[in-house]
This record gives C-alpha cells, sequence and structure tokens, in this order.
C-alpha cells in the first residue's frame, strides 16, 4: 500500500526540520549584491564535497566563467535535477532580498518510473518554477513534459542542450584499434534493464563473430545492483568482457570516451543526458532509445535511435538484439560516425555558446527588457 505524497512529504519535512532551521540560520546572510554585473548564487550545490556528476556538471562551466557567491549575490541559479536543501524556502528569501530567481528545467516524474512518488518530485518543482524570473530548458522535451505535469507557466524561456567544454572532451590523438570493439555504457545506472539489455547487446555481437567488450561505468541505483549486473553477465558468457568502474571524475570521464568506440544509452525518455553529449564531443557514435531529448541531441550521421513508444506509464527499454542491430549498423562506417559526431557536438553543445547565451539573459534580467 502506497501512502499518499502528502503524507510522505509530511514525514519527510518534520524528519528534516533541524537542517531546516539550521540552513535558515545561514541564509539569515544572504543579501542582494548590487554588482551591475551577473553574481551568481547556486544555493550551495557546489559546495557539498564530493564528485559533482548529474544535473550540477553544467554548474561548473557557469562557475568558471562568472562570479559566484554564496551570500552576496544578484542572481540565484538552480537546476531541478541538482537542488540544494530546501530549495522552496531558498527561492522566497531570495525573491524577498530582490534577488532574480533563473531555473534549469531538467525532466520531472512521471509514472513510469516515479510511480505512486511522481508528485513529490514534481510538487516542490512546479512551486519553483512558477516562482522563476526565467526558464532555461535542458531540450524541447523538458519543455513540453514540464508543461505537462507541471503545467503552463508565464515566465519566459528559452531552450539551452546542456554545454561540453570541447577543449576538455575531445577525440583522441590517435584512433583506437579497431578489435575488440570496446562498448561503453555510462551515468548514474538508475534501473535494471537499462544495463542489461546492453550486456545481452554484448552476448548477441559475440555470438555473431564481433570481438567486442563492454565498459558499464558509473553507480548502480537499485538493490543489490552490482551482484545482480555480475550474474546477469555470468549467464550470458560474457563476464570475461564485461568490465565495471564506480563513481567516476569528470577528468575520468575523459578518459573514458576516448578509450571506446560507441556509447550505449538505452535509458527511456531521457531529457537531456549530459553523457550522451561528452560522448559525442569525444567523437563516440551513439546508440540509444529514441525517446525524450535524444532526438534533439543526436543525428543519423553519428547516432543510431531504437523506436519505442511513447508511454508515461511504463518503461520501454530497447532489447539486447535491438541495441546489436544499431551497433552492427554502424560498425561499417564507424570511422566517418565519428567524425560526425564530434561535428555535432561543435554545433550543438560548444559550452562557450551556452555561457553567452546565459550572459545576455542574466543581463537582460538585471536590466529590466524581455531576454530573447
Amino acid at each position: 500500500m502506497h501512502l499518499p505524497w502528502q503524507i510522505l512529504d509530511w514525514f519527510s519535512r518534520l524528519r528534516s526540520l533541524p537542517r531546516s532551521r539550521e540552513a535558515a540560520r545561514h541564509r539569515l546572510r544572504i543579501s542582494c549584491s548590487e554588482s551591475h554585473e551577473a553574481i551568481l548564487s547556486f544555493g550551495g550545490v557546489l559546495e557539498r564535497g564530493g564528485v559533482i556528476h548529474g544535473g550540477a556538471v553544467k554548474l561548473l562551466s557557469l562557475q568558471s566563467a562568472l562570479a559566484c557567491s554564496e551570500e552576496k549575490f544578484n542572481l540565484l541559479y538552480l537546476v531541478s535535477s541538482a537542488q540544494p536543501e530546501f530549495p522552496v524556502e531558498l527561492v522566497s528569501i531570495c525573491k524577498d532580498r530582490g534577488i532574480k530567481f533563473v531555473w534549469n528545467q531538467n525532466g520531472v516524474g512521471y509514472p513510469a518510473w516515479a510511480e505512486s512518488g511522481a508528485e513529490l518530485h514534481n510538487a516542490p518543482m512546479r512551486r519553483l518554477r512558477a516562482a522563476s524570473d526565467y526558464i532555461i530548458n535542458q531540450s524541447e522535451f523538458c519543455k513540453s513534459s514540464a508543461n505537462r505535469f507541471l503545467g503552463p507557466c508565464t515566465a519566459p524561456s528559452k531552450t539551452l542542450l546542456n554545454p561540453v567544454d570541447l577543449m576538455r572532451f575531445s577525440p583522441p590523438t590517435f584512433p583506437n584499434p579497431r578489435t575488440p570493439l570496446r562498448l561503453l555504457a555510462m551515468g548514474t545506472q538508475n534501473y535494471p534493464a537499462r544495463v542489461n539489455h546492453v550486456i545481452d547487446s554484448l552476448s548477441e555481437l559475440r555470438r555473431g563473430g564481433v570481438d567486442a567488450t563492454l565498459t558499464i561505468a558509473g553507480r548502480l541505483l537499485w538493490k543489490d545492483a552490482e551482484s545482480d549486473v555480475a550474474g546477469h553477465a555470468a549467464g550470458c558468457g560474457v563476464e570475461r568482457f564485461v568490465f565495471r568502474v564506480g563513481e567516476f571524475t569528470q577528468d575520468m570521464a575523459v578518459s573514458l570516451y576516448r578509450s571506446h568506440h560507441v556509447l550505449i544509452h538505452p535509458k527511456y525518455m531521457d531529457p537531456c543526458p549530459t553523457v550522451v553529449a561528452e560522448a559525442l564531443a569525444c567523437g563516440l557514435p551513439v546508440v540509444a532509445s529514441l525517446s525524450g531529448g535524444l532526438p534533439e541531441m543526436t543525428s543519423a550521421s553519428c547516432a543510431r535511435l531504437i523506436p519505442v513508444p511513447e508511454d508515461w506509464n511504463a518503461m520501454h527499454t530497447p532489447s539486447g538484439q535491438e541495441i546489436a542491430e544499431s551497433i552492427a549498423d554502424l560498425l561499417p562506417n564507424l570511422a566517418a560516425a565519428s567524425l560526425a559526431a564530434r561535428e555535432f557536438a561543435i554545433a550543438n553543445f560548444d559550452s562557450k555558446a551556452w555561457i553567452l547565451s546565459h550572459k545576455r539573459i542574466f543581463q537582460t534580467l538585471l536590466h529590466g527588457s524581455t531576454a530573447s
């Protein structure tokens, strides 16, 4: 039996009350900067310690290009998938002090993956999005799914695909040897089929005579995931060809991309996966699900997208056979697809262009006209 989301939310707020009070005391120091230039706060997201990953990675680009402060600033910038603790309260404090609020919209909670907890994700997002002075949508899919599950919003908005530092994420100096074919599944792996179907595809390829290996990199989030994945690889007879890498840094990510040939990303309805943009920038063609933001983030010259139904109530992950067939389709033109991947990334994911767009939006917000 599932408790209503309102009751779960109440229990969560009760448990976090001491931390909430402590955060409120720290936030008493917040004030609005009088600078004519943008001074950003990310709500302390980059000060938590540990590896920066997921939605917070893009904040590093802004941090390196603009002045930042967590006490005296004129713009609060929050990402829906990397929120600070008690974001609604933080936004309220900032709005009271005349600080502008920019909301970066990633995905939303929908029944297929969030089940009865969807509204636990969506209720605070709905309030934050409604309070924003400007919305950055990570993809048109992010915008449409937010409108569907969070409702319409009157704030001005712009769609900006997630950025990549093209100097840092670049192809290897010398191409990798063609054999063995090195496949990469990378990112936070949040449900079994996303990983096990990739292992199935490796098995299919090897049975078809392709000398291939698979690296699975990133956290596995379901119960007993490590033993589940190891057992599945053993059951398919490919355990000797599957390599496991846990949580990784940005420097490790570059090395992983450069040492592989193809990224496999079968996650269903992924809104705007940075891992795909980074892989393309490093010259890796992509095999993925034809869903979420992937059609906006790839082209036929550098990717194979596997058709799946659009279904908000059930997950549809491509099968191992479908993934293997798509990889096999890439192989005759792998070198050309690699060049096309890099070219597509240059045209669509340049962090310099992303930062410039943000600077224009920030200046417009601070000086009172409408950003475009």
